[in-house]
């Protein structure tokens, strides 16, 4: 999968970028069934500059599929709990995803056995 890894009004250390690559290579096994047309995008911040107290930092993971967007946001007091809720949510969609296609295949292959 390929990554993209952007920060708005924060800074992207190394510690961060990695901790991205981390848990979203976690989502590669999942996205190879996709086939290789997959490009994940992460978006890791401030909501605000002006926030100093409650869910400050946001974390925001969209995962390009064939045929569908996965999108899922995050907003959290830690970054890192942002960016780890975000990347569940999107392999969770991502499953979801999976099994309705799975079944619309089964479905498809039904109706024309009886012809």
């Amino acid at each position: 999968m390929q990554l993209d890894i952007k920060a708005t009004n924060l800074e992207l250390t190394d510690a961060i970028r990695a901790y991205v690559q981390t848990k979203m290579d976690a989502l590669d096994a999942e996205a190879a069934r996709f086939g290789g047309a997959v490009r994940g995008e992460v978006e890791v911040g401030k909501a605000s500059q002006h926030h100093k107290t409650g869910p400050v930092f946001r974390a925001e993971v969209h995962i390009r599929l064939p045929g569908k967007l996965v999108y899922a946001s995050e907003a959290h007091e830690d970054l890192y709990t942002a960016i780890g809720n975000a990347v569940k949510d999107a392999e969770k969609h991502m499953l979801k995803y999976r099994g309705k296609m799975q079944d619309s295949r089964k479905r498809g292959r039904n109706k024309g056995e009886g012809v």
